[in-house]
Protein backbone atom coordinates (compact mmCIF):
# COMPACT_ATOMS: atom_id res chain seq x y z
CA UNK A 1 0.00 0.00 0.00
CA UNK A 2 1.51 3.32 -1.02
CA UNK A 3 2.24 5.78 1.69
CA UNK A 4 1.19 9.41 1.66
CA UNK A 5 1.12 12.64 3.59
CA UNK A 6 -2.54 12.72 3.27
CA UNK A 7 -3.35 9.02 4.68
CA UNK A 8 -1.54 9.65 7.44
CA UNK A 9 -2.68 12.99 8.84
CA UNK A 10 -5.37 14.45 10.91
CA UNK A 11 -8.02 17.04 9.21
CA UNK A 12 -9.84 19.66 10.96
CA UNK A 13 -12.77 21.24 9.43
CA UNK A 14 -13.51 24.65 9.59
CA UNK A 15 -17.01 26.35 8.99
CA UNK A 16 -15.63 29.92 8.78
CA UNK A 17 -19.03 31.72 9.89
CA UNK A 18 -19.33 29.90 13.04
CA UNK A 19 -15.68 29.81 14.22
CA UNK A 20 -14.05 33.12 15.54
CA UNK A 21 -15.21 36.56 15.01
CA UNK A 22 -12.64 39.45 14.47
CA UNK A 23 -14.26 42.41 14.21
CA UNK A 24 -17.43 42.46 16.59
CA UNK A 25 -19.90 41.86 13.28
CA UNK A 26 -21.04 38.71 14.87
CA UNK A 27 -20.20 36.90 11.75
CA UNK A 28 -16.84 34.43 11.76
CA UNK A 29 -13.89 35.54 9.51
CA UNK A 30 -10.53 34.57 8.01
CA UNK A 31 -8.58 36.93 11.09
CA UNK A 32 -10.51 35.01 13.56
CA UNK A 33 -9.26 32.14 12.11
CA UNK A 34 -5.79 32.85 11.94
CA UNK A 35 -5.97 34.10 15.73
CA UNK A 36 -7.17 30.53 16.33
CA UNK A 37 -4.29 28.46 14.55
CA UNK A 38 -2.22 28.26 17.87
CA UNK A 39 -5.43 26.37 19.27
CA UNK A 40 -4.95 24.13 16.67
CA UNK A 41 -1.06 23.74 16.16
CA UNK A 42 -1.49 22.68 19.89
CA UNK A 43 -4.11 19.92 19.09
CA UNK A 44 -1.97 18.51 16.74
CA UNK A 45 -4.27 18.13 13.60
CA UNK A 46 -2.11 18.58 9.99
CA UNK A 47 -4.62 20.33 7.98
CA UNK A 48 -7.55 22.36 7.68
CA UNK A 49 -10.89 21.51 5.45
CA UNK A 50 -12.00 25.45 5.39
CA UNK A 51 -15.58 25.63 4.24
CA UNK A 52 -16.64 27.96 1.46
CA UNK A 53 -14.70 31.56 2.07
CA UNK A 54 -15.79 32.94 -1.80
CA UNK A 55 -17.91 35.72 -2.76
CA UNK A 56 -21.88 34.90 -2.66
CA UNK A 57 -25.05 36.65 -1.63
CA UNK A 58 -25.02 33.64 1.33
CA UNK A 59 -28.64 31.84 0.14
CA UNK A 60 -26.94 28.82 1.32
CA UNK A 61 -24.21 29.93 3.71
CA UNK A 62 -21.05 30.39 0.80
CA UNK A 63 -22.22 27.22 -0.94
CA UNK A 64 -23.86 29.89 -3.84
CA UNK A 65 -20.46 31.17 -5.30
CA UNK A 66 -20.43 34.58 -7.19
CA UNK A 67 -16.80 34.83 -7.66
CA UNK A 68 -14.01 31.87 -7.36
CA UNK A 69 -11.57 34.62 -7.08
CA UNK A 70 -12.77 36.60 -4.56
CA UNK A 71 -13.76 36.60 -0.68
CA UNK A 72 -16.38 37.47 1.09
CA UNK A 73 -16.76 40.61 2.02
CA UNK A 74 -18.35 39.47 5.90
CA UNK A 75 -15.17 37.01 6.14
CA UNK A 76 -12.17 39.90 5.16
CA UNK A 77 -10.11 40.30 2.01
CA UNK A 78 -8.01 38.77 -0.24
CA UNK A 79 -4.79 40.05 1.86
CA UNK A 80 -6.47 38.10 4.58
CA UNK A 81 -6.40 35.24 3.46
CA UNK A 82 -2.94 35.37 2.09
CA UNK A 83 -1.79 36.11 5.74
CA UNK A 84 -3.73 33.27 7.11
CA UNK A 85 -2.40 30.87 4.24
CA UNK A 86 1.23 32.28 5.00
CA UNK A 87 0.62 31.78 9.23
CA UNK A 88 -0.88 28.07 8.90
CA UNK A 89 2.01 27.02 6.87
CA UNK A 90 4.57 28.44 8.91
CA UNK A 91 2.89 26.09 11.75
CA UNK A 92 2.99 23.10 9.37
CA UNK A 93 -0.97 23.18 8.75
CA UNK A 94 -2.45 22.46 5.09
CA UNK A 95 -5.17 24.08 3.88
CA UNK A 96 -7.35 22.97 1.61
CA UNK A 97 -9.93 24.39 0.17
CA UNK A 98 -13.83 23.98 -0.63
CA UNK A 99 -14.21 23.65 -4.57
CA UNK A 100 -18.15 24.15 -5.21
CA UNK A 101 -18.57 23.76 -9.02
CA UNK A 102 -21.60 21.51 -9.43
CA UNK A 103 -23.34 24.84 -8.95
CA UNK A 104 -23.00 28.52 -8.90
CA UNK A 105 -24.55 31.44 -7.34
CA UNK A 106 -27.54 32.99 -9.59
CA UNK A 107 -25.49 35.96 -9.10
CA UNK A 108 -22.43 34.97 -10.76
CA UNK A 109 -21.27 36.69 -14.10
CA UNK A 110 -21.69 33.52 -16.12
CA UNK A 111 -25.18 32.96 -15.04
CA UNK A 112 -26.58 36.55 -15.27
CA UNK A 113 -25.05 36.76 -18.77
CA UNK A 114 -26.35 32.89 -19.56
CA UNK A 115 -30.39 34.38 -18.95
CA UNK A 116 -30.01 37.41 -21.20
CA UNK A 117 -30.99 35.14 -24.39
CA UNK A 118 -31.22 31.79 -26.30
CA UNK A 119 -28.27 32.79 -28.09
CA UNK A 120 -25.67 34.59 -25.53
CA UNK A 121 -22.24 32.97 -25.31
CA UNK A 122 -22.53 31.91 -21.88
CA UNK A 123 -26.38 30.63 -22.43
CA UNK A 124 -24.95 27.00 -22.75
CA UNK A 125 -22.71 26.74 -19.28
CA UNK A 126 -25.95 26.01 -17.54
CA UNK A 127 -28.80 23.82 -18.59
CA UNK A 128 -31.62 25.57 -19.82
CA UNK A 129 -35.30 23.24 -21.05
CA UNK A 130 -38.34 24.14 -22.11
CA UNK A 131 -41.33 23.12 -20.04
CA UNK A 132 -43.70 20.16 -20.74
CA UNK A 133 -46.27 22.87 -21.45
CA UNK A 134 -47.57 26.29 -20.73
CA UNK A 135 -47.95 25.86 -16.76
CA UNK A 136 -45.34 22.98 -15.86
CA UNK A 137 -41.45 22.66 -15.32
CA UNK A 138 -39.12 19.83 -17.89
CA UNK A 139 -40.11 17.00 -15.56
CA UNK A 140 -41.04 15.92 -11.76
CA UNK A 141 -37.81 16.15 -10.72
CA UNK A 142 -37.71 17.75 -6.40
CA UNK A 143 -34.56 20.07 -5.55
CA UNK A 144 -32.84 18.14 -2.61
CA UNK A 145 -33.82 22.04 -0.64
CA UNK A 146 -37.49 21.59 -1.33
CA UNK A 147 -39.83 22.44 -4.14
CA UNK A 148 -39.29 21.93 -7.76
CA UNK A 149 -35.75 21.88 -9.55
CA UNK A 150 -36.62 23.84 -12.18
CA UNK A 151 -37.26 27.61 -11.99
CA UNK A 152 -39.04 29.78 -14.41
CA UNK A 153 -36.87 32.81 -15.90
CA UNK A 154 -39.36 34.97 -18.18
CA UNK A 155 -36.84 36.57 -19.79
CA UNK A 156 -36.48 34.03 -22.18
CA UNK A 157 -39.72 31.60 -21.49
CA UNK A 158 -37.50 28.30 -20.19
CA UNK A 159 -36.37 26.79 -17.08
CA UNK A 160 -33.16 26.37 -15.43
CA UNK A 161 -32.05 23.31 -13.33
CA UNK A 162 -31.04 23.60 -9.65
CA UNK A 163 -30.59 20.59 -8.00
CA UNK A 164 -30.32 22.90 -4.87
CA UNK A 165 -32.05 26.14 -4.31
CA UNK A 166 -33.30 28.39 -7.36
CA UNK A 167 -30.25 30.80 -6.88
CA UNK A 168 -27.43 28.19 -7.39
CA UNK A 169 -28.33 27.01 -10.78
CA UNK A 170 -26.68 23.80 -12.19
CA UNK A 171 -23.46 24.14 -14.10
CA UNK A 172 -23.38 22.25 -17.96
CA UNK A 173 -20.57 20.04 -17.35
CA UNK A 174 -20.84 18.62 -20.94
CA UNK A 175 -19.86 22.00 -21.99
CA UNK A 176 -15.75 21.91 -22.37
CA UNK A 177 -15.52 25.83 -21.91
CA UNK A 178 -16.91 24.77 -18.88
CA UNK A 179 -14.76 22.65 -17.55
CA UNK A 180 -12.06 24.91 -18.79
CA UNK A 181 -12.88 27.41 -16.47
CA UNK A 182 -13.08 25.92 -13.55
CA UNK A 183 -9.73 23.74 -13.67
CA UNK A 184 -8.00 27.33 -14.98
CA UNK A 185 -10.03 28.86 -11.43
CA UNK A 186 -8.24 25.24 -9.76
CA UNK A 187 -5.03 26.23 -10.73
CA UNK A 188 -5.28 29.68 -9.94
CA UNK A 189 -5.83 28.23 -6.24
CA UNK A 190 -3.07 25.89 -6.45
CA UNK A 191 -0.41 28.73 -7.69
CA UNK A 192 -1.63 30.69 -4.67
CA UNK A 193 -0.44 27.69 -2.33
CA UNK A 194 -3.49 25.89 -1.13
CA UNK A 195 -3.02 22.37 -0.44
CA UNK A 196 -6.33 20.79 -1.32
CA UNK A 197 -9.87 20.59 -2.46
CA UNK A 198 -12.71 19.30 -0.93
CA UNK A 199 -15.18 18.80 -3.15
CA UNK A 200 -18.98 19.88 -3.16
CA UNK A 201 -21.26 17.07 -4.66
CA UNK A 202 -18.95 16.71 -7.18
CA UNK A 203 -20.50 13.29 -7.89
CA UNK A 204 -23.74 15.67 -9.50
CA UNK A 205 -21.27 17.06 -12.45
CA UNK A 206 -22.85 14.67 -15.58
CA UNK A 207 -26.38 14.48 -16.25
CA UNK A 208 -28.06 12.90 -18.20
CA UNK A 209 -29.14 14.17 -21.73
CA UNK A 210 -32.65 12.54 -21.41
CA UNK A 211 -34.40 14.02 -18.32
CA UNK A 212 -37.60 11.90 -17.85
CA UNK A 213 -39.60 11.94 -14.34
CA UNK A 214 -38.35 10.68 -11.69
CA UNK A 215 -40.07 7.77 -9.54
CA UNK A 216 -42.13 10.07 -6.77
CA UNK A 217 -40.42 10.29 -3.19
CA UNK A 218 -42.71 12.31 -1.19
CA UNK A 219 -43.69 15.19 -3.25
CA UNK A 220 -41.38 14.89 -6.02
CA UNK A 221 -39.98 13.06 -7.98
CA UNK A 222 -36.39 11.84 -7.71
CA UNK A 223 -33.07 13.18 -10.13
CA UNK A 224 -30.91 11.04 -8.78
CA UNK A 225 -30.64 8.11 -11.60
CA UNK A 226 -30.24 11.07 -14.04
CA UNK A 227 -27.90 13.26 -11.89
CA UNK A 228 -25.68 11.46 -9.37
CA UNK A 229 -22.90 9.60 -11.09
CA UNK A 230 -23.55 10.41 -14.18
CA UNK A 231 -22.25 8.96 -17.59
CA UNK A 232 -19.24 11.37 -17.79
CA UNK A 233 -18.59 11.99 -14.56
CA UNK A 234 -15.40 9.77 -14.29
CA UNK A 235 -14.44 11.01 -17.70
CA UNK A 236 -14.34 14.65 -16.32
CA UNK A 237 -13.01 13.91 -12.88
CA UNK A 238 -9.61 11.87 -14.86
CA UNK A 239 -9.97 15.62 -17.26
CA UNK A 240 -9.59 17.49 -14.06
CA UNK A 241 -6.73 15.07 -12.79
CA UNK A 242 -5.02 15.35 -15.71
CA UNK A 243 -5.71 18.93 -16.16
CA UNK A 244 -4.91 20.70 -12.63
CA UNK A 245 -4.26 17.70 -9.62
CA UNK A 246 -1.54 15.84 -11.00
CA UNK A 247 0.87 18.83 -11.56
CA UNK A 248 0.61 19.49 -7.29
CA UNK A 249 1.04 17.65 -4.14
CA UNK A 250 -2.03 18.51 -3.22
CA UNK A 251 -5.00 16.31 -1.39
CA UNK A 252 -8.73 15.97 -2.94
CA UNK A 253 -11.44 14.11 -1.19
CA UNK A 254 -14.93 14.58 -2.83
CA UNK A 255 -18.37 14.52 -1.51
CA UNK A 256 -20.15 11.86 -2.75
CA UNK A 257 -23.66 10.97 -1.76
CA UNK A 258 -25.04 8.17 -2.47
CA UNK A 259 -21.92 6.32 -3.51
CA UNK A 260 -21.46 2.24 -2.97
CA UNK A 261 -17.68 0.92 -2.20
CA UNK A 262 -17.26 -0.32 -5.87
CA UNK A 263 -18.19 3.72 -7.34
CA UNK A 264 -15.13 4.56 -4.42
CA UNK A 265 -13.06 2.84 -5.94
CA UNK A 266 -13.01 4.33 -9.45
CA UNK A 267 -13.31 7.90 -7.66
CA UNK A 268 -10.55 6.96 -5.16
CA UNK A 269 -8.63 3.79 -6.15
CA UNK A 270 -5.41 4.22 -5.91
CA UNK A 271 -4.68 4.02 -9.74
CA UNK A 272 -7.82 5.41 -10.62
CA UNK A 273 -6.86 9.09 -11.91
CA UNK A 274 -9.01 10.68 -9.97
CA UNK A 275 -9.30 11.93 -6.39
CA UNK A 276 -7.56 10.54 -3.27
CA UNK A 277 -10.51 9.57 -1.19
CA UNK A 278 -14.23 10.02 -1.08
CA UNK A 279 -16.71 10.81 1.72
CA UNK A 280 -19.67 8.18 2.39
CA UNK A 281 -22.57 8.93 3.82
CA UNK A 282 -24.00 5.86 4.33
CA UNK A 283 -23.71 5.69 8.17
CA UNK A 284 -25.40 9.14 8.79
CA UNK A 285 -27.85 9.10 5.86
CA UNK A 286 -29.55 5.42 5.94
CA UNK A 287 -31.93 6.58 9.38
CA UNK A 288 -34.57 8.86 7.87
CA UNK A 289 -38.50 7.82 8.78
CA UNK A 290 -39.28 11.12 6.84
CA UNK A 291 -36.61 11.30 3.69
CA UNK A 292 -33.35 12.70 5.90
CA UNK A 293 -35.17 13.20 9.15
CA UNK A 294 -35.77 11.38 12.33
CA UNK A 295 -35.33 11.30 15.72
CA UNK A 296 -34.31 7.76 16.10
CA UNK A 297 -30.80 6.26 16.26
CA UNK A 298 -29.30 3.88 14.11
CA UNK A 299 -28.99 0.24 15.66
CA UNK A 300 -25.50 -0.30 16.07
CA UNK A 301 -25.39 -3.73 14.40
CA UNK A 302 -26.22 -1.42 11.73
CA UNK A 303 -23.40 1.14 12.19
CA UNK A 304 -20.88 -1.76 12.54
CA UNK A 305 -22.29 -3.39 9.02
CA UNK A 306 -21.55 -0.30 6.51
CA UNK A 307 -18.29 0.90 8.75
CA UNK A 308 -17.06 -2.48 8.64
CA UNK A 309 -17.57 -2.93 4.73
CA UNK A 310 -16.05 0.47 4.31
CA UNK A 311 -12.97 -0.62 6.23
CA UNK A 312 -12.88 -4.04 4.48
CA UNK A 313 -13.85 -3.62 0.88
CA UNK A 314 -11.54 -0.89 0.35
CA UNK A 315 -8.77 -1.95 1.71
CA UNK A 316 -5.50 -1.86 -0.35
CA UNK A 317 -7.65 -0.53 -2.91
CA UNK A 318 -8.74 2.74 -2.06
CA UNK A 319 -8.75 5.27 0.77
CA UNK A 320 -11.27 5.71 3.56
CA UNK A 321 -12.05 9.28 5.03
CA UNK A 322 -13.25 8.60 8.37
CA UNK A 323 -15.95 11.39 10.20
CA UNK A 324 -18.83 11.52 12.51
CA UNK A 325 -20.32 15.09 11.71
CA UNK A 326 -19.46 17.95 9.62
CA UNK A 327 -21.36 21.17 8.56
CA UNK A 328 -24.69 19.26 7.11
CA UNK A 329 -24.83 16.75 10.43
CA UNK A 330 -25.54 16.97 14.06
CA UNK A 331 -23.34 16.83 16.38
CA UNK A 332 -21.65 13.62 16.82
CA UNK A 333 -22.10 13.23 20.60
CA UNK A 334 -25.80 13.95 20.90
CA UNK A 335 -26.22 11.46 17.90
CA UNK A 336 -24.48 8.89 18.14
CA UNK A 337 -23.38 8.91 21.67
CA UNK A 338 -24.89 10.43 25.00
CA UNK A 339 -25.08 14.28 25.17
CA UNK A 340 -26.70 14.17 29.03
CA UNK A 341 -24.27 15.48 31.44
CA UNK A 342 -23.23 11.91 33.28
CA UNK A 343 -21.78 10.68 30.34
CA UNK A 344 -21.45 13.74 27.64
CA UNK A 345 -17.49 13.44 27.96
CA UNK A 346 -17.26 9.39 28.38
CA UNK A 347 -19.14 8.80 25.50
CA UNK A 348 -17.29 11.76 23.03
CA UNK A 349 -14.13 10.10 24.03
CA UNK A 350 -15.40 6.67 22.99
CA UNK A 351 -16.75 7.82 20.14
CA UNK A 352 -13.27 9.70 18.71
CA UNK A 353 -11.52 6.25 19.71
CA UNK A 354 -14.22 4.18 17.63
CA UNK A 355 -13.27 6.81 14.33
CA UNK A 356 -9.63 7.40 14.90
CA UNK A 357 -8.68 4.01 15.18
CA UNK A 358 -9.87 3.03 12.29
CA UNK A 359 -8.54 3.07 8.71
CA UNK A 360 -8.49 5.84 6.63
CA UNK A 361 -8.36 10.19 7.25
CA UNK A 362 -9.98 11.27 10.07
CA UNK A 363 -12.04 14.29 9.88
CA UNK A 364 -12.49 16.70 13.60
CA UNK A 365 -15.62 18.82 12.41
CA UNK A 366 -15.06 22.04 14.96
CA UNK A 367 -16.02 21.93 18.32
CA UNK A 368 -16.07 18.06 18.46
CA UNK A 369 -12.87 17.96 20.13
CA UNK A 370 -14.56 20.01 22.68
CA UNK A 371 -17.67 17.38 22.71
CA UNK A 372 -19.91 20.31 21.71
CA UNK A 373 -23.77 19.11 21.48
CA UNK A 374 -26.94 19.54 19.47
CA UNK A 375 -28.78 23.30 20.49
CA UNK A 376 -32.34 23.34 22.10
CA UNK A 377 -33.75 24.84 19.59
CA UNK A 378 -37.62 26.09 21.03
CA UNK A 379 -39.32 27.17 17.94
CA UNK A 380 -39.01 27.32 14.10
CA UNK A 381 -38.20 31.38 14.18
CA UNK A 382 -34.84 29.88 15.97
CA UNK A 383 -33.58 28.05 12.59
CA UNK A 384 -31.12 29.87 10.15
CA UNK A 385 -30.46 27.00 7.68
CA UNK A 386 -31.92 26.53 4.61
CA UNK A 387 -32.59 23.11 4.52
CA UNK A 388 -34.48 23.21 8.09
CA UNK A 389 -36.93 26.07 7.03
CA UNK A 390 -37.84 24.38 3.84
CA UNK A 391 -38.31 21.45 5.47
CA UNK A 392 -40.73 22.95 8.00
CA UNK A 393 -42.66 24.52 5.43
CA UNK A 394 -42.86 21.21 3.59
CA UNK A 395 -43.74 19.05 6.04
CA UNK A 396 -45.64 21.35 8.49
CA UNK A 397 -47.15 24.28 7.47
CA UNK A 398 -48.39 21.94 4.29
CA UNK A 399 -50.63 19.95 6.84
CA UNK A 400 -49.03 16.66 6.19
CA UNK A 401 -47.30 16.35 9.58
CA UNK A 402 -47.92 18.24 12.72
CA UNK A 403 -45.60 20.58 14.54
CA UNK A 404 -45.80 17.63 17.53
CA UNK A 405 -44.92 14.79 15.14
CA UNK A 406 -41.97 16.78 12.97
CA UNK A 407 -40.32 19.20 15.65
CA UNK A 408 -38.67 16.13 17.23
CA UNK A 409 -36.95 15.37 13.91
CA UNK A 410 -35.80 19.07 13.18
CA UNK A 411 -34.08 19.49 16.91
CA UNK A 412 -32.32 16.01 15.95
CA UNK A 413 -31.23 16.38 12.70
CA UNK A 414 -31.24 20.49 11.68
CA UNK A 415 -26.97 21.30 10.08
CA UNK A 416 -28.07 24.11 12.25
CA UNK A 417 -26.77 21.96 15.35
CA UNK A 418 -23.52 22.06 13.36
CA UNK A 419 -23.45 25.53 13.08
CA UNK A 420 -23.83 27.27 16.16
CA UNK A 421 -20.55 29.30 17.33
CA UNK A 422 -17.37 27.56 18.60
CA UNK A 423 -17.34 27.96 22.33
CA UNK A 424 -14.05 29.04 23.43
CA UNK A 425 -14.27 30.00 27.15
CA UNK A 426 -17.51 31.20 29.28
CA UNK A 427 -17.45 34.70 28.66
CA UNK A 428 -20.65 36.28 27.16
CA UNK A 429 -21.17 34.79 23.59
CA UNK A 430 -18.43 32.23 24.21
CA UNK A 431 -15.71 34.17 23.75
CA UNK A 432 -16.95 34.15 20.00
CA UNK A 433 -18.10 37.31 19.29
CA UNK A 434 -18.12 40.86 21.21
CA UNK A 435 -20.97 41.72 19.20
CA UNK A 436 -24.02 39.85 18.65
CA UNK A 437 -23.79 36.45 16.97
CA UNK A 438 -25.73 35.48 13.74
CA UNK A 439 -27.00 32.42 15.20
CA UNK A 440 -27.20 31.77 18.69
CA UNK A 441 -24.44 30.12 21.18
CA UNK A 442 -25.19 27.42 22.92
CA UNK A 443 -26.35 27.60 26.47
CA UNK A 444 -23.77 25.29 27.99
CA UNK A 445 -20.67 27.32 26.86
CA UNK A 446 -19.99 27.89 30.38
CA UNK A 447 -19.87 24.10 31.28
CA UNK A 448 -18.14 23.26 27.50
CA UNK A 449 -15.76 25.70 26.35
CA UNK A 450 -11.88 25.16 24.80
CA UNK A 451 -10.38 27.55 27.75
CA UNK A 452 -11.41 24.59 30.35
CA UNK A 453 -10.76 22.02 27.99
CA UNK A 454 -6.62 22.65 27.27
CA UNK A 455 -6.35 23.38 30.89
CA UNK A 456 -7.72 20.04 31.90
CA UNK A 457 -5.83 17.01 31.26
CA UNK A 458 -8.60 14.96 31.56
CA UNK A 459 -10.78 16.77 28.91
CA UNK A 460 -12.40 15.75 25.70
CA UNK A 461 -9.75 17.94 23.90
CA UNK A 462 -6.59 16.60 25.71
CA UNK A 463 -8.39 13.34 24.54
CA UNK A 464 -8.54 14.13 21.23
CA UNK A 465 -4.85 15.40 21.15
CA UNK A 466 -3.44 12.10 22.51
CA UNK A 467 -5.30 10.50 19.36
CA UNK A 468 -3.78 12.49 17.49
CA UNK A 469 -0.37 11.80 18.80
CA UNK A 470 -1.13 8.18 18.76
CA UNK A 471 -1.86 8.20 15.00
CA UNK A 472 1.82 9.48 14.59
CA UNK A 473 3.77 7.27 16.59
CA UNK A 474 2.27 3.59 15.56
CA UNK A 475 1.68 2.80 11.46
CA UNK A 476 -0.92 -0.41 12.38
CA UNK A 477 -3.66 2.92 13.06
CA UNK A 478 -2.92 4.24 9.52
CA UNK A 479 -2.16 1.37 7.40
CA UNK A 480 -3.34 -1.92 9.35
CA UNK A 481 -5.79 -4.25 8.26
CA UNK A 482 -9.34 -4.21 10.03
CA UNK A 483 -11.27 -6.96 11.07
CA UNK A 484 -14.75 -6.59 13.15
CA UNK A 485 -15.52 -8.38 16.20
CA UNK A 486 -18.78 -9.11 17.79
CA UNK A 487 -20.78 -8.19 14.68
CA UNK A 488 -24.47 -9.51 16.10
CA UNK A 489 -23.59 -6.94 19.64
CA UNK A 490 -25.93 -4.08 20.18
CA UNK A 491 -23.54 -2.65 22.68
CA UNK A 492 -19.94 -3.44 22.02
CA UNK A 493 -18.54 -2.12 18.54
CA UNK A 494 -15.08 -3.91 19.02
CA UNK A 495 -12.58 -4.64 16.01
CA UNK A 496 -8.95 -5.15 15.43
CA UNK A 497 -6.13 -3.53 13.33
CA UNK A 498 -2.88 -5.96 12.22
CA UNK A 499 -0.08 -4.66 10.60
CA UNK A 500 1.98 -7.71 11.19
CA UNK A 501 1.85 -10.90 14.22
CA UNK A 502 4.00 -8.80 16.18
CA UNK A 503 1.91 -5.10 15.50
CA UNK A 504 -1.86 -5.77 16.47
CA UNK A 505 -4.60 -3.25 17.65
CA UNK A 506 -7.80 -4.50 20.15
CA UNK A 507 -10.23 -1.48 19.69
CA UNK A 508 -13.46 -1.64 22.27
CA UNK A 509 -16.67 0.94 22.65
CA UNK A 510 -19.11 0.27 24.33
CA UNK A 511 -22.06 2.59 22.72
CA UNK A 512 -24.72 2.29 25.23
CA UNK A 513 -25.23 3.46 29.35
CA UNK A 514 -25.76 -0.47 29.98
CA UNK A 515 -22.62 -2.60 31.25
CA UNK A 516 -22.04 -5.89 29.45
CA UNK A 517 -19.40 -8.57 29.85
CA UNK A 518 -16.59 -8.99 27.44
CA UNK A 519 -13.79 -11.75 26.86
CA UNK A 520 -10.97 -10.30 25.49
CA UNK A 521 -8.90 -12.55 23.02
CA UNK A 522 -6.38 -14.72 24.00
CA UNK A 523 -3.84 -12.62 22.09
CA UNK A 524 -4.18 -9.82 23.76
CA UNK A 525 -4.50 -11.13 27.67
CA UNK A 526 -1.12 -9.55 28.41
CA UNK A 527 -1.36 -6.15 25.78
CA UNK A 528 -0.76 -2.84 26.70
CA UNK A 529 -3.58 -0.45 27.30
CA UNK A 530 -2.47 2.11 24.95
CA UNK A 531 -5.56 4.75 25.68
CA UNK A 532 -8.60 4.51 27.53
CA UNK A 533 -11.07 6.81 28.25
CA UNK A 534 -11.68 5.66 31.61
CA UNK A 535 -9.23 4.18 34.27
CA UNK A 536 -8.55 0.61 32.55
CA UNK A 537 -7.48 -2.33 34.42
CA UNK A 538 -7.44 -6.21 33.26
CA UNK A 539 -7.39 -8.39 35.89
CA UNK A 540 -9.03 -11.35 34.34
CA UNK A 541 -10.07 -12.71 30.59
CA UNK A 542 -13.60 -11.70 31.48
CA UNK A 543 -13.79 -8.18 31.45
CA UNK A 544 -17.08 -5.62 32.23
CA UNK A 545 -17.08 -2.97 29.82
CA UNK A 546 -18.90 0.01 31.75
CA UNK A 547 -21.18 2.54 30.15
CA UNK A 548 -19.79 4.06 27.33
CA UNK A 549 -16.14 3.04 28.13
CA UNK A 550 -13.59 2.87 25.73
CA UNK A 551 -10.00 1.18 25.51
CA UNK A 552 -7.23 0.22 22.95
CA UNK A 553 -4.61 -2.47 23.82
CA UNK A 554 -1.96 -2.69 21.45
CA UNK A 555 0.16 -5.83 21.27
Amino acid sequence: MQKTWWKEAVIYQIYPRSFMDSNADGIGDIKGITSRLDYLKYLGIDVIWLSPVYESPNDDNGYDISNYQAIMKEFGTMEDFDEMLAAAHERGIRIVMDLVVNHTSDEHAWFIESRKSKDNDYRNYYIWRDGKDAQSPPNNWGSCFGGSAWQYDDTTDMYYLHLFSKKQPDLNWDNQKVRQEVFDMMTWWCEKGIDGFRMDVISMISKTKEMPDGKINGIYGDFGPYCVHGPNVHKYLKEMNEKVLSKYDIMTVGETSGVTTELAKQYAGENAGELNMVFQFEHVEGDGKYGKWTDQKQQLTTLKEIMSRWQTELYGQAWNSLFWDNHDQPRAVSRFGDDSPKYRERSAKMLATCLHMMQGTPYIYQGEELGMTNYPFESPEDFRDIESIHAYEEWCRSGRLTHEEFWPCMLYKSRDNARTPVQWDDTEHAGFTAGTPWIAVNPNYKEINAKSQTADPDSVFHYYKKLIALRKQHPVIVYGRYELLLKDSEQLFVYTRTLSEDEKLLVVCNFTDQETSFSLPDDFKQAACLISNMDYSCQAASITVRPYEAFVLLK
